[in-house]
């Protein structure tokens, strides 16, 4: 019987990510505030490849990364050392945001309560739900911050402090 909790988890978190980003333009993507560097490109790459590196492996399935994301977007990356030209359009990174979500629902619905509680791959010591709701909190985490730097960028537009 799959883990009606996680599968809620995955479509809330995931769900809450892709409404924030919708409706964002490409240009407000790319910019962040000029004491931060993590822009809302950077925030929606990392929840792809946070979560596709902690949930996938830990279920036992190769990571599915586009070549040079990780290095971007990793929690080893330096966004401030990435050339503009090199990142991902937002169109880019919501699209591999929508098919993780339903490869990962797709990966999580078989498994059993035993799989669920069986140490991650690695040495982590940690049970794989663990691993996958990690990575669905940091995901949550960061969707906190695409919401944050929006809201500054309504504010700035509107004139308002």
């Amino acid at each position: 019987m799959p883990d009606s909790s996680l599968l809620l988890l995955l479509n809330e978190v995931r769900g809450k990510t892709l409404r924030l980003l919708d409706g964002v333009s490409e240009k407000e993507a790319r910019r962040s505030p000029r004491w931060l560097q993590n822009h809302i490109v950077w925030h929606a790459g990392h929840c792809y490849v946070l979560v596709e590196s902690l949930a996938m492996e830990a279920i036992g399935q190769q990571p599915q990364i586009p070549n040079g994301w990780f290095e971007m977007f990793s929690w080893k990356s330096n966004p401030g050392q990435v050339a503009p030209d090199q990142w991902p359009t937002l169109v880019q990174v919501v699209s591999h945001l929508a098919d993780q979500h339903r490869r990962l629902r797709q990966a999580i619905e078989p498994l059993t309560e035993g799989q669920l509680s069986s140490m991650a791959p690695g040495d982590s010591g940690r049970p794989v739900r663990y691993a996958i709701v990690h990575g669905l909190h940091d995901e949550a985490c960061h969707s906190g911050e695409i919401w944050l730097l929006r809201k500054m960028m309504r504010s700035s537009e509107s004139g308002s402090h």
